[in-house]
């Protein structure tokens, strides 16, 4: 979210986090889908004509069905857009605003590597995505279970976190990986310890810088869409668990508190 404020200042954001469901990362797929489609849904009636779904996982495993199916059929006029293509694209060495279809000579060969939830990896959707981008590509994708949890907890340093770090960075740096993404919103938070085990001549790539100049570029592409997107620089906040806890967190995603309203998405549970 701070790099899409920094790089999209003008522009009217609401930023719904459901804490009290997440992580989505172990979830099944169907149950995925559903809280999606919720929280789509959610802020669809709230008044947004686009939405961008921040998380790997249910990009990975909900976006395609909610593009091709529930759109058409029920929200024609809005559009949903994930993180996994724009990452993908960044992992192969394309630049924002490339060509569908076009493929990446720059990183035609060698291995990269995805760190990202066991739901994300087992969507194989960085691997569909590559093939297409950079088939001349090794991709290893490695889920890391337990990271999202310590970001959490506020273990974001100490002995116990460089273990878990080597965990899960060790047999990825066995593949000798040109570039590694970290497809996790939570991930950057462990940057510093990352980087201290990963060497300096392999790069780590981040979603939140990738994704804001690439959303840049679709709204330059998409300009009936572009049109509709208030411009007066308000930024809401809305959770589904304890706004107490979530004003907190946003210390350490944002830089400083937030304020933020408890909402309910579910159906059942909105009916009670």
């Amino acid at each position: 979210m701070g790099s899409l404020r920094e790089r999209l200042p003008d522009y009217d954001f609401l930023y719904l986090a459901d804490n009290a469901r997440a992580p989505y990362g172990a979830r099944s797929l169907d149950v995925v889908h559903r809280f999606t489609l919720e929280a789509v849904e959610w802020l669809f009636e709230q008044g947004c004509p686009l939405v961008l779904l921040a998380c790997n996982t249910a990009s990975a495993r909900a976006l395609r069905s909610l593009q091709q199916k529930h759109l058409p059929a029920h929200r024609p006029d809005r559009r949903i857009l994930g993180v996994v293509r724009p990452s993908a694209e960044a992992l192969a060495g394309l630049p924002p605003g490339s060509i569908p279809g076009e493929t990446a000579p720059g990183l035609a060969e060698g291995t990269v590597a995805v760190l990202a939830t066991e739901t994300t990896v087992g969507s194989d959707s960085y691997a569909i995505e590559l093939s297409k981008l950079a088939p001349g590509l090794t991709l290893h994708q490695q889920a890391c279970p337990l990271w999202v949890p310590l970001v959490e907890a506020g273990e974001l340093e100490g002995p116990g976190t460089e273990w878990f770090l080597h965990r899960y960075l060790d047999p990825v740096l066995e593949r000798g990986p040109r570039r590694i993404l970290l497809g996790c919103t939570h991930y950057p938070l462990l940057m510093d310890g990352i980087r201290r085990i990963v060497p300096p001549d392999v790069e780590v790539i981040s979603q939140g810088g990738l994704v804001a100049d690439r959303l840049e570029d679709w709204l330059r592409r998409h300009p009936e869409m572009e049109t509709r997107l208030g411009r007066s620089g308000r930024v809401e906040y809305a959770t589904t668990d304890d706004p107490e806890w979530f004003s907190r967190m946003g210390i350490r995603f944002l830089g400083s508190p937030v304020q933020a309203r408890r909402v309910s998405l579910a159906l059942e549970e909105k009916e009670h």
